[in-house]
C-alpha cells in the first residue's frame, strides 16, 4: 500500500522461472510457483509471490459455522457511551471478537482473547485493522514475522493467510474494524508522485512490514480458518502455506503506531480531519495523538459543539482524561450519530483554557453510512449517557 518492498529470492522478471533444485522442488519439477495477489481487480496494488508448491493444494473443505451480525431494531436515534473495560476474555483472536457495530462498509469488535489462535486464519472478503489496545507479539504470515506492540494498528489485506502469535494471550487486547474497502493512506497526503507529503502527520518511515521470511517446508495437514462475510470454511491445506521463498510487491501486512502520529495544531482549535490516519471506502480512521493544545490567549481548547451532518462518529477512549468528556473511562466506546449536535460537556470548556497539553489517545473513526447496534453493544451501553450535558 506504502511502497515497494521485498524479501527473499525473486526471478529478474516477472512471470518467468525461479529456478529450484531439482532435488529440493515439489515433484521435482525444478520451480517455485508464482502467485499473484492483486487489488480491485487487476488494476491497483500487488505482490507476487513464491511458494515451495502450488498453494492450491486443498485436502478437505468443511463448514464451519457463521459470525452472524444482529442488529437492534427500533432504538432511538440518540447518543451510546459503551464500557468495554469489564469485558470478559474469551475465544482467541478470531473466535473472541465481539461485534459492537456495523454498517456496509465496516464492522467494529472488541476482543480480549483467553488463549492463542489454534488454527492459521484468512479473511476472504475484508481488509483489518487490528488496533493493539495492550499486549503484543508477532504476526506471522506467508509474508514473513512482523512484529506488533502496544499502539499499533495492524493492517492485515484480505486474503492474508495468518496467526497472531501473543507474548502474553492474557495480555492482548484489540479494537478490530473489518471493511470491503481497502486500508490507505488518504489521498490528501500523497504528493503527485505517490510520496508522502512533507507537512503529512506521518512518513514512510513510521510503516514497519514484515522483517524476514518463514519458509516452512512442510508437507503436513494445516487448519486455515477462511472468513467470507459472516461465513466460516474450515480448509485443510496438505501442506503448511507459510513456504514462500521470496515475494515483492505493495501488498502485505503492516503496522504503524500511534506514537509515530505527528498532530497538527495551531492557535486555535483544529477540526478532526487534522487527526485522519486512514482512509477507507465508507469511512475514516484518525488518531488523537498526546499533543500540545491551542495557544491563542483565548483559545477553546476543547471541541466546539457540531453536528456530524453526513457522519457517524466513534470514539475508543485508549488512555488518558479526553478533556471535553465526564465520566468516560479508559476502553470506553461512543457513537455519536448524525441529525443530533454533541459537543463538551459543561464545565469542561473553561477548564480548557487552562491547559497547555493533552496526554489523551483515542482512536475514532467516521462512517458515511448510519452505524447498527448489536445486542452485544447494548448490554455495555450506559443509557444514562444521552443526559450527561444536562447541568449537574
Amino acid at each position: 500500500m506504502l511502497y515497494y518492498m521485498q524479501l527473499g529470492e525473486v526471478p529478474a522478471k516477472r512471470h518467468i522461472k525461479l529456478a529450484r533444485e531439482k532435488s529440493r522442488s515439489f515433484l521435482g519439477e525444478g520451480l517455485a510457483y508464482e502467485h499473484v495477489i492483486t487489488t480491485q481487480g487487476f488494476d491497483r496494488a500487488y505482490s507476487i509471490a513464491y511458494h515451495l508448491r502450488p498453494p492450491t493444494r486443498v485436502k478437505r473443505v468443511e463448514p464451519a459455522g457463521e459470525l452472524n451480525l444482529e442488529a437492534v431494531e427500533g432504538l432511538p436515534l440518540r447518543h451510546h457511551h459503551l464500557r468495554s473495560r469489564e469485558m470478559d476474555r474469551a475465544g482467541d483472536a478470531v473466535r473472541g471478537r465481539v461485534p459492537l457495530f456495523f454498517n456496509d462498509d465496516v464492522v467494529c469488535y472488541r476482543c480480549r482473547p483467553e488463549k492463542p489462535m489454534d488454527s492459521l486464519y484468512r479473511n476472504g472478503s475484508a481488509d483489518e485493522i487490528i488496533y493493539v489496545n495492550a499486549g503484543g507479539g508477532t504476526l506471522e504470515s506467508p509474508y514473513g514475522e512482523l512484529p506488533y506492540r502496544a499502539g499499533d494498528y495492524v493492517v492485515v489485506p484480505r486474503v492474508t493467510t495468518y496467526r497472531l502469535v501473543p507474548d502474553d494471550p492474557e495480555a492482548e487486547d484489540y479494537l478490530i474494524l473489518e471493511s470491503p474497502g481497502a486500508v490507505r493512506v488518504p489521498k490528501r497526503y500523497l504528493n503527485p508522485d505517490g510520496q508522502i507529503m512533507l507537512g503529512a502527520p506521518y512518513y514512510e518511515r513510521d510503516f514497519h512490514g514484515p522483517r524476514e521470511l518463514i519458509t516452512i517446508d512442510r508437507e503436513e495437514e494445516t487448519e486455515v480458518l477462511v472468513k467470507d462475510g459472516q461465513r466460516l470454511t474450515r480448509y485443510v491445506m496438505a501442506h503448511h502455506p507459510f513456504d514462500l521463498v521470496g515475494w515483492d510487491g505493495y501488498v502485505y501486512p503492516f503496522t504503524f503506531n500511534v506514537e509515530d502520529f505527528e498532530p497538527i495544531t495551531g492557535t486555535v482549535h483544529q477540526p478532526p480531519p487534522v487527526h485522519q490516519t486512514f482512509e477507507v471506502n465508507g469511512f475514516v480512521v484518525c488518531t488523537f495523538a498526546p499533543r500540545f493544545l491551542d495557544h491563542h490567549p483565548e483559545a477553546i481548547k476543547v471541541p466546539y459543539v457540531h453536528d456530524n451532518v453526513e457522519a457517524d462518529e466513534v470514539l475508543f477512549y485508549v488512555r488518558g482524561n479526553f478533556g471535553s468528556r465526564k465520566g468516560i473511562e479508559q476502553e470506553s466506546l461512543t457513537l455519536h450519530p448524525r441529525g443530533i449536535p454533541h459537543g463538551p460537556h459543561p464545565g469542561t470548556i473553561l477548564k480548557s483554557m487552562e491547559a497547555d497539553r493533552t496526554e489523551e489517545l483515542a482512536v475514532m473513526f467516521d462512517t458515511e453510512r448510519p452505524l447498527k447496534l448489536t445486542p452485544q453493544a447494548i448490554e455495555m451501553d450506559d443509557s444514562t449517557y444521552p443526559y450527561s450535558w444536562m447541568e449537574s
